[in-house]
């Protein structure tokens, strides 16, 4: 446990060890708000790459704004698995209840994978109120955790599991709303933030105790004409955006295309923001200028509809295929659910076929069979799957063994990483799927 009184150290026996010479000399450091507190790193595959410098004012911006967005107080208990080299986990998970005073219970991400059930067990033995996951861990925890496991604790004390760092699946939460409402969670537990390291962590937030909003809208206009126009949810076309929230106070967000010029509501465009709680810079990377006209340009593409902020997925990881625009994680999140594929453990790409002028969609996934006509099963699976389900044609399907995939430092799958090893052993086997 930290915060909330806790006592890691005998105070008594700390003063007595230290001089009074010692305490008289002391002098506590006062910075200044514009000095840099400490950086965070963003996700690269051969280590950390980018240094976010974060002022002290800064991040104090981000911890008072926040606190009043998910209406913190000091009932409040956080409860934790994410590891503090990530920004979900460094602030959410560590830093803001230190500074506020609140409860922590903090575990080892490592048992939680190998044991999901122990966050339950915390929620319930330490009434937690508070947690943050990234939208993989919803259905880790639907799948993982055992009936039996799940039965005796309650996630009744509950305020919010707040889902963030990914774009926000619908299906997740539905997964994860049906499997454990017998635990006392209810739909307006369930609320969700877009946040990135860059601006100390949180740019949006749902209300909490209200449901996302979901929104409906037709998936052929979203991949060829980049218009996210509302549908019924029995429409043939209809797919599900959910609401990341309106920007949290002090920030602002806006949608630009290709020059930077402002889009119109609905448009599909890259993300921009603006706040008080921003980066100074890429520490030591004079190179790397992140502001255009004061806004800092994300790398995300998504959409505003009602003041309401939706993420699309990273503009990098775009796949133009025959004129529509697929992002991989919606692709990825079919996968995931084909018997036979590891939970969490399939990347999508695009490789380029200059015959056609277009590009072509590359499966990668990890199995738990060497069985070739297990395998030849499951390949079909996928491909019928995806086809059936978004009407994208994969081209590629390449089955692999446990840990072939790679991750970044903050534990996601490398796509441009897995893609070009994918690449390699295709070239060196000459094997064309």
């Amino acid at each position: 446990m930290l915060g909330g009184g806790a006592e890691i150290v005998d105070d008594s026996r700390l003063k007595a060890a230290i001089k009074a010479t010692d305490i008289a000399r002391f002098t506590p450091h006062q910075p200044r708000p514009e000095e840099i507190a400490f950086l965070q790193h963003s996700s690269g595959t051969t280590g950390l790459q980018k240094g976010v410098a974060l002022s002290h004012q800064a991040v104090l911006n981000q911890i008072t704004a926040y606190s009043a967005e998910i209406a913190l107080s000091e009932d409040d208990v956080v409860v934790s698995w994410l590891p503090l080299y990530h920004d979900m986990g460094l602030i959410a998970g560590f830093i803001l209840p230190l500074v506020q005073g609140i409860p922590l219970v903090l575990m080892s991400p490592f048992d939680w994978v190998r044991h999901p059930a122990l966050l339950l067990r915390a929620i319930h033995e330490h009434r937690g109120t508070l947690c943050w996951l990234p939208n993989f861990a919803y259905n880790h925890l639907a799948r993982r955790v055992r009936r039996r496991d799940a039965a005796p604790w309650s996630l009744s004390s509950m305020r919010l599991f707040i889902n963030c760092s990914e774009p926000v699946r619908w299906d997740s939460h539905q997964l994860f709303m049906d499997r454990f409402q017998n635990q006392g969670l209810r739909p307006e537990m369930l609320g969700a933030s877009y946040a990135m390291a860059e601006n100390t962590f949180a740019v949006t937030q749902t209300f909490p105790g209200q449901v996302p909003t979901v929104d409906w809208v037709d998936r052929s206009l979203l991949e060829k004409e980049r218009i996210a126009r509302p549908v019924p949810p029995d429409h043939p076309q209809a797919v599900a955006k959910v609401s990341c929230g309106l920007p949290i106070d002090g920030t602002e967000v806006q949608v630009v295309d290709g020059q930077g010029q402002v889009l119109p509501p609905r448009s599909i465009g890259e993300l921009t923001i603006r706040s008080d709680c921003m980066l100074t810079e890429y520490y030591r990377r004079p190179d790397l200028d992140p502001f255009q006209d004061g806004w800092f340009r994300t790398g995300d593409m998504g959409y505003i509809a009602g003041r309401e902020v939706y993420v699309n997925g990273r503009s990098k990881d775009l796949i133009i295929n025959a004129g529509k625009n697929i992002y991989p994680q919606d692709i990825e999140a079919i996968i995931n659910e084909v018997p036979g594929v590891r939970p969490g453990r399939a990347v999508v790409f695009g490789v380029p076929d200059r015959r056609e002028g277009t590009e072509l969609v590359a499966v990668v996934a990890e199995v738990d069979t060497d069985d070739p006509a297990g395998r030849q099963a499951i390949n079909k699976a996928i491909r019928q799957e995806v086809s059936r389900r978004s009407m994208v044609t994969v081209s590629y399907v390449h089955l692999v063994n446990d840990q072939w995939l790679l991750k970044t430092s903050s534990g996601k799958i490398a796509r441009a990483a897995n893609r070009d090893k994918w690449l390699a052993e295709k070239a060196i086997a000459k094997d064309t799927l």
